[in-house]
């Protein structure tokens, strides 16, 4: 798209550029420079354009666009890279993508969904210009056994994303929930696709859900629903925390699985569910004990108020605090 394209030359270039050089670059008339710069100024990016001389990128938007996005990126990377205004679902498009036969490390990013997807068949609210929705391939090879830890892995990356852009610190509650000053900033669904003979893993695809600039939430998430802006008062641009994510979740990838022991210390560091008093909810059962520990395979272990110890996995349970959400 020849916006996407002027707007990263202009983020590269350190002074005034040309409509002429830039439509040699893009191969497109000056008539549709000219127009992409005013969609870009009406999209709230300051540009100044001097004759003679050209335009200047002056000061960018807090926009998701295909070329905000990459400009973060290493032009490599951004190949992989596939940006949507809007869809149903970022996992549900992915699948189709990952299907068609879309090359690992695909990232498929929204600015908002219409039917976004939680854990347990849980509805993601996803309003326009708020948040950072994105879904992320994979096609590991490994154990059906081992994918429940990528969630863990992801909450870690996403986490360290976080950490990064707004320059403060984040919890994990167990098992893909990313808290900040104890209140939900993001959410982690993941999903997989095998081969039912074999058992082969065709892919794995990891939802990630950020409330970047929200400040109105459902009455049932009020008490434990904030944003990332919110929590850190200052500004975050969501292009700017999309492409960390994905420079996390690269990582992460590169990583998986020998690097296990350097991603489950980090990930007990930010539990904080660990040591202490939480109520473990099954569909027909709710009882109160107590995390003792975290196991390797990250895992909670709990002993119960009778004594009774049991080591609980993420794909069976949800995990509460006594006296409130953690």
């Amino acid at each position: 798209m020849t916006k996407d394209k002027v707007l990263l030359l202009l983020k590269e270039a350190k002074t005034y550029l040309s409509g002429e050089a830039m439509s040699k670059e893009i191969g497109v008339s000056r008539a549709a420079i000219h127009t992409a710069v005013n969609k870009l100024r009406n999209d709230g990016y300051e540009i100044a354009s001097v004759t003679r001389k050209g335009y200047l990128l002056q000061k960018s938007a807090d926009q998701l666009s295909f070329g905000e996005i990459a400009s973060y990126l290493p032009k490599s990377r951004a190949e992989k890279l596939v940006y949507f205004n809007q869809v149903d679902s970022t996992n549900t498009k992915l699948k189709t993508l990952a299907t068609e036969g879309a090359k690992e490390q695909t990232t498929v990013v929204a600015n908002v969904q219409t039917a976004g997807k939680g854990r347990l068949g849980r509805r993601f609210e996803s309003p326009e210009n708020t948040g950072v929705y994105l879904s992320y391939l994979l096609r590991p090879n490994c154990e059906v056994a081992k994918l429940p830890e990528i969630t863990a892995w992801s909450a870690v990356a996403v986490a360290r994303a976080i950490e990064k852009v707004a320059n403060t610190k984040v919890d994990i509650k167990w098992v893909n929930d990313i808290l900040m000053h104890g209140k939900k900033v993001c959410g982690i669904l993941t999903e997989m696709a095998m081969e039912g003979e074999t058992g082969h893993i065709q892919y794995v695809i990891v939802g990630i859900g950020v409330n970047v600039h929200a400040t109105e939430f459902p009455e049932e998430l009020k008490r434990k629903a904030s944003s990332v802006e919110e929590e850190c008062g200052s500004c975050i641009k969501r292009a700017q925390l999309v492409a960390a994510i994905i420079q996390e979740m690269d990582l992460l990838y590169q990583k998986w699985p020998e690097e296990k022991q350097e991603y489950l210390q980090a990930y007990g560091e930010k539990c904080v569910n660990l040591h202490k008093e939480v109520l473990v909810i099954r569909k027909n059962e709710e009882k109160k004990g107590k995390v003792t520990a975290l196991t390797e395979n990250f895992q909670l272990q709990v002993r119960y108020e009778d004594g009774t110890e049991e080591i609980v996995s993420s794909g069976e349970v949800s995990v509460r605090g006594l006296h409130g959400y953690i």
